[in-house]
This record gives C-alpha cells, sequence and structure tokens, in this order.
C-alpha cells in the first residue's frame, strides 16, 4: 500500500467524523447556516429590498423572500453580470457558470469565493466516504479521468465565465494533478465527438482507476474504448473499479454498462449543479445521497403537488429540514452563499432517510406528463423501465416518454421512444411490462387505464445513436447536458422522428 493510499484513509477518517458533527445536529445546522446568510448578505441591494435586517428565523425569512427561478432573480443577476457590487452577494463573484435557459436564453450563475470550495470539498469527500466505508484506497494510485467540458473561460465585464465543470477543472488539487486525465489540450477541445477520440487515444494504454461523467456520455467513450481494443473496457482497464458519476439516475444504464466494462464496478452518485453541490452517496449500503446540510445552501422544500398553489396569497407552504417527510416528492429551494435567494433550481427530490437526511432525485418540476392529470414524474418512468427489463436480456441506451394526445386512430397514450442495445423479443409483452409497472406506481395514470381514457402504452423504436444526433442537432451534443426523461409535450420526439 502506497503512502498516499495510507494517507487517504488516514484524511478520510478525519471527514468522516466532522461530517457526523453536523449530520446528527441537522436543524441547529441549517439554522446557523441560514443566519451566517442573513448576516453576510444584510448590506446588499437584495438583502435590504428584502428587510434582511428583520429576519430571525426560517419563517421570517420565507416571508421576506419569495421562491423564484432564474427569471424572477433576472433583473438582480444582470446587475451582477454587468459588473456591479454587493447586489446579490457581497463585492462580486469569482466566476459565472454559464448554462443554457430555457426561455432566457444563457444563464448566469455566480460563483463566489465563499461558494466556489464547497463544490471541490463535495467531491472530494464523497470518495473519502468511500475510502472510510469499503477501506479500498489503491485507486488514488492510479490514473482518473473526469469527462467534462472545456476549461477555457471567456470574460464578461472583468468576471470569468465558462461551464462548472471547465471552471472546476481549474480547482483540481496538486495532489491529483499527476493521476489526473486528459491531458489539457485535449480537455480544451470543444466538438465533444473529436474530444472523445481524442480521451480514447491518450487513456488506451494507461492504469485507468476511476472513471467520472454523466452516464450517456461516458456510455459513448466506453464504446470507443471497445471499438478499439475490440474487448470490454474492464480488460483495457485491469484496476477500473470506481465509477463516479451525476445529473441522471444510473440504473437504466446499469445493464448496459456492465456490458460494456464485462463485470461489476463500484459506484459514487453526486448531486452537483451550478447553483451548488448538494449532496452525494455517502455509503455504498444506504439508499440515496447524503443531504450537505454544512456547504452555505439553507434548504426549503415545497411538496410537488402543492407547488402552483397559492394559499392566502402568500404561495405553497415551505417546509424547512425538520418538517420533511420520507417518500414525498419536494421541489427543492435554496439560498446560498453566492447569491441565489429563494431560488428554484427546478429539480424535485424525495427523502430516503430521516437519520441521516439522504435524498434521491425524483425529477424535474417542469419535466412530467400531466396531459390527462396524471401528472408522472422522471422516477416513475425511470423505476418502470427498470422494472420492465429485471430478469430479461434486454438493454436500453436512452430513453425518453411524451404523451400522444390526438393519435390517428383509438384512445391517447403514452410514447415510450427507446434506443436498445438488446432489443426485446417479444415487444408487446415488454410494453405491457412497462405499462403494469406504470400502474403501480401512478394511481392517476391507473384510473386513466381502468377508466379507458388513455390506452395502454406503445413503445418506439430510436435508431442507433438516434439521442446523440437528436442531442448533436441542438447544440448540445457531451458535456453537462442531458436528455429529458419525459415532457408533457411532443417537442423532443417529433424532432427524434425526423
Amino acid at each position: 500500500m502506497s503512502i498516499k493510499s495510507v494517507a487517504a484513509k488516514l484524511f478520510a477518517k478525519k471527514i468522516y467524523k466532522e461530517t457526523q458533527a453536523w449530520s446528527t445536529k441537522p436543524v441547529a445546522t441549517q439554522n446557523k447556516v441560514l443566519q451566517k446568510l442573513i448576516k453576510e448578505a444584510k448590506g446588499t441591494q437584495f438583502g435590504i429590498d428584502h428587510h434582511f435586517d428583520t429576519i430571525k428565523s426560517s419563517a421570517d425569512f420565507a416571508k421576506n423572500v419569495p421562491v423564484r427561478d432564474y427569471e424572477g432573480l433576472k433583473s438582480y443577476v444582470d446587475r451582477v453580470v454587468k459588473g456591479e457590487e454587493n447586489v446579490l452577494w457581497k463585492g462580486k463573484p469569482l466566476y459565472f457558470a454559464k448554462t443554457s435557459g430555457t426561455t432566457s436564453g444563457a444563464k448566469y450563475i455566480p460563483l463566489t469565493k465563499e461558494s466556489m470550495p464547497f463544490h471541490i470539498e463535495a467531491a472530494r469527500n464523497a470518495i473519502l466516504h468511500y475510502i472510510h466505508e469499503t477501506g479500498k484506497a489503491d485507486f488514488i494510485d492510479g490514473k482518473m479521468i473526469f469527462l467534462q467540458g472545456s476549461p477555457i473561460l471567456e470574460k464578461k465585464y472583468g468576471i470569468k465565465l465558462g461551464r462548472l465543470s471547465g471552471i472546476v477543472a481549474h480547482f483540481v488539487p496538486k495532489y491529483l494533478q499527476k493521476n489526473r486525465m486528459p491531458s489539457w489540450e485535449t480537455n480544451c477541445i470543444e466538438d465533444w465527438e473529436t474530444k472523445v477520440n481524442a480521451i480514447v487515444e491518450e487513456t488506451f494504454n494507461e492504469n485507468m482507476t476511476v472513471i467520472s461523467g454523466i452516464p450517456s456520455w461516458v456510455q459513448m467513450y466506453f464504446e470507443k474504448l471497445q471499438q478499439k481494443g475490440g474487448k470490454p473496457v474492464g480488460e483495457i482497464f485491469k484496476n477500473f473499479n470506481l465509477f463516479i458519476y451525476g445529473g441522471v439516475n444510473y440504473e437504466p444504464y446499469r445493464a448496459k454498462f456492465e456490458n460494456l466494462i464485462g463485470r461489476k464496478v463500484d459506484s459514487i452518485e453526486l448531486f452537483p449543479a451550478s447553483e451548488g453541490f448538494f449532496a452525494y452517496q455517502d455509503s455504498q449500503k444506504e439508499k440515496g445521497m447524503l443531504l450537505l446540510l454544512n456547504a452555505g445552501i439553507f434548504y426549503e422544500f415545497i411538496k410537488s403537488d402543492e407547488f402552483y398553489t397559492d394559499s392566502e396569497g402568500s404561495g405553497p407552504r415551505r417546509y424547512t429540514i425538520g418538517e420533511v417527510e420520507l417518500k414525498v416528492n419536494y421541489v427543492l429551494i435554496i439560498s446560498t452563499n453566492a447569491g441565489l435567494w429563494g431560488y428554484n433550481i427546478g429539480d424535485t427530490v424525495q427523502f430516503t432517510s430521516l437519520k441521516p437526511y439522504r435524498i434521491i432525485v425524483s425529477g424535474r418540476i417542469k419535466h412530467y406528463i400531466s396531459a390527462f392529470g396524471e401528472h408522472v414524474i422522471g422516477k416513475e418512468v425511470e423505476s418502470a423501465l427498470q422494472e420492465a427489463i429485471i430478469g430479461t436480456t434486454i438493454r436500453i441506451n436512452e430513453f425518453t416518454v411524451a404523451p400522444q394526445i390526438t393519435p390517428a386512430e383509438g384512445l391517447p397514450y403514452h410514447e415510450w421512444f427507446i434506443e436498445f442495445e438488446n432489443e426485446p423479443e417479444d415487444s408487446g409483452a415488454f410494453a405491457e411490462a412497462i405499462d403494469d409497472a406504470m400502474r403501480k406506481q401512478n394511481m392517476y395514470y391507473d384510473d386513466l387505464i381502468v377508466g379507458n381514457v388513455l390506452r395502454k402504452v406503445v413503445v418506439t423504436k430510436v435508431a442507433k445513436n438516434g439521442f446523440q444526433d437528436y442531442m448533436k442537432s441542438i447544440g448540445k451534443l457531451g458535456g453537462q447536458n442531458k436528455i429529458p426523461r419525459l415532457s408533457n409535450d411532443r417537442s423532443i420526439v417529433d424532432l427524434l422522428k425526423q
């Protein structure tokens, strides 16, 4: 065992103890975070406008600060982007994470000197928790790859901006620099297909032990490795035993990955976003990711089925960490030390544990199907597909679901667009299995089937690489971009059909 791996085990023990200290006092930890945020931002324009000097509790905060999405906060962000100081947070941000918005074009998410360290520490601590629990640390001596966006940054009014993964690339700890791949030059390649090909060439003969990225794009890397080597990825990289991922649920990809790798490998799930690093998988034995309650973020939660209600003109009720329940779908609302206040990031979560607080990402509040009042969410379609392929040889590359409201004949239905690696022998039985699983999970959907409002799901096959071609056609191939699992209209699937 190397000195580096011994040191990692000692450091992992220290971080585990620190985590235990705050995770066993969740309410007190969150109250402390809120008070610090209010104190630090009291003199900002936002703090003055929202009477931060009068806020003493989370109830005061909810009363003074309404829930907003990016559009609701845009007038403040625009002032920050133009170089104005002390608007949302004290001083100016260090960076802007540039993301693509739906209605506002580009979105500029501020990253401050207070918020930036938590993005780095959270990813590090996820690995350290894995080391502490499993005792495995030899992978530290091998090569690690993080499939990410280009680290080349632009400047806007004197502030650097780029994709979050590209910004984070500038903060890789010195002790990982020699282990990290790909090279800086390869990482700077903008075209995703060209970049992946270059990464394959660079890594093919290396001792890769850790691979990280969004599953759909790591899959593309694995397929190209397999094509080049003519054997499973696990034989090319004999010491590869840890896959780190985030952004989407890994389960729909797991069977395909194990086939590409040729064996099972451990995995760690992360929940990072431009707006903050919210959670990571702290245990291989427990379901869900540990919600980071001490990371400069104050969390509020709104029940999904109450989100669009307005009780007494004050909006839906906002729950704090001590008030949440297991298995309830919540919209995640954050206030951060980067100056996002009462901010709806669009993700929905469910708690799998309250001691400590662990979550799974259940979907997006804007990504659902409720064309007939069924309100189907992302977690339900992913779970239904997973259940339908258990015990079969079916393997899925990618999928999305949309309603068909006006079919040429017969009743309306939910249409599942699936790109198969291994197709079902009986497509009718496969569709039936998906439908059965959906009916067990969503009683509203079941009522619509029983009442002959909807007919059972229809599965439509997507051609090989069809989803990659679709993402390329809209300029979102690779990086942190993800396929929505479902939508309430047919804008995505109409393009897929083309």
